[in-house]
């Protein structure tokens, strides 16, 4: 067996800075992976934990990547900074495993300068988000260069689905016995059905009248806005709750506040829960949703239908990318086809794309016995292929094949 005496994790987030589905991927995996092998994690931030099986460092931002500078390169122009910092600081690890383009420039200069193998998970991709020009500006073409640099000359590249393995294969110049497919998963334990209500009354969600739920970001690929325009169309029985914060842009800010300002005109039972959560309360809030909509034009994998599902809650979700081998249509749920524009994540027709996301979620939410068996499918399906503990064997076991191959 080769020597795997520690591993290392680069990534933009991680606890208490998590606000996404990396995040959450990194959080978990971490400490799994704790339990086989000491992890050592450097991150964004200034966490700083010394244990033998889980440390962890934080790398705040240097005030010089935004002096003199375009306030929208400084993402980037930062991501790259410490990058570097991460790569040149002393480094005893066998290996270093980087998660999203913040930190994939990191893998490759450590293993440059350390003489060991890196490997990336891919969480999403640069070339299939676009708008990120909104948010980057000119810093997206920097953005983009650095994840197709450290992904072209990795050691190996995680896909967390079949798609992502395809849109790997097919935008970057990379060998196909390079590229493997793991799952995000779940913590079975955490996530399941909460019978408690609290937060439902802290926010004035009836608990006696059925709710669809969306938890997530204000962004263009998690199709917030399409699920706001199909409100005018829902079940006028049926309560909405929008768990969704952090927006990506003030443009996509404000375009949310106009849209749910308007059909809130019409129903007033849309209630806005605007700040991120902590995980248990929004563990409480799948738990008791008649359905969670997940909206998304774009979803490497989409690990809140994982949440749902382990909360046996049925799910209504976009039919793109990795949620198409996450839910089972019929089975944990209804997936519905956006019908996107070649060579974008524009739905041809977004008002026939509200009007089905409309229409699966009247369904499912107006047969009570649909939703108790979709429901349960979904937690015996989290069950049985998505814990963190096989994720985490199945990349030790890429982690010790690579390693090998540099003895």
């Amino acid at each position: 067996m080769a020597d795997l005496h520690k591993v290392a994790l680069f990534t933009n987030e991680y606890p208490p800075n998590v606000y996404g589905g990396a995040g959450v991927h990194v959080e978990y995996l971490s400490r799994a992976l704790a339990k086989l092998v000491p992890v050592e994690v450097r991150c964004f931030g200034d966490q700083q934990v010394v244990a033998p099986d889980l440390s962890v460092q934080g790398y705040a931002q240097w005030a010089e990547t935004k002096r003199n500078t375009d306030p929208r390169f400084s993402g980037a122009v930062d991501a790259f900074a410490r990058s570097l910092l991460m790569a040149k600081d002393n480094f005893d690890a066998a290996i270093v495993h980087c998660h999203t383009w913040y930190t994939d420039m990191g893998g490759l200069l450590a293993s440059k300068l350390w003489g060991v193998p890196y490997l990336l998970t891919i969480h999403s991709l640069e070339p299939l988000r676009p708008w990120k020009v909104e948010q980057l500006g000119n810093g997206y073409h920097l953005s983009s260069w650095m994840e197709r640099t450290a992904i072209e000359q990795a050691d190996a590249v995680i896909a967390v689905s079949q798609e992502t393995r395809a849109d790997v294969l097919r935008l970057f110049n990379i060998a196909p016995e390079r590229v493997h497919v793991i799952y995000n998963g779940i913590d079975l334990e955490e996530y399941r059905k909460a019978s408690a209500t609290t937060v439902l009354t802290r926010y004035g969600i009836d608990p006696t009248r059925p709710f669809v739920l969306f938890v997530g970001r204000i962004t263009r690929q998690k199709g917030i806005i399409h699920l706001v325009n199909a409100i005018p169309q829902l079940d006028p029985d049926l309560q909405v709750v929008l768990c969704a914060g952090a927006p990506d842009t003030p443009e996509i800010g404000r375009e949310m506040e106009e849209r749910v300002a308007a059909v809130r005109a019409v129903r007033p039972d849309v209630i806005w829960i605007s700040e991120m959560l902590p995980r248990p309360d929004v563990i409480q809030l799948y738990s008791h949703a008649a359905v969670f909509c997940c909206p998304s034009v774009y979803e490497p994998f989409g690990i809140i239908n994982l949440e749902a599902m382990a909360c046996e809650t049925a799910v209504v979700a976009s039919a793109v990318g990795g949620i198409k081998e996450v839910v089972i249509p019929e089975e944990t749920g209804v997936l519905v086809d956006p019908d996107l524009v070649e060579g974008s994540f524009d739905p041809r027709d977004p008002a026939g794309f509200a009007a089905g996301l409309a229409a699966a979620i009247n369904r499912v939410a107006g047969d009570a016995a649909l939703r108790t068996r979709m429901g349960q499918a979904g937690r015996k399906r989290v069950e049985e292929h998505f814990s963190w503990d096989a994720i985490a064997q199945k990349t030790l076991a890429l982690y010790q094949a690579l390693v090998a191959t540099r003895s």
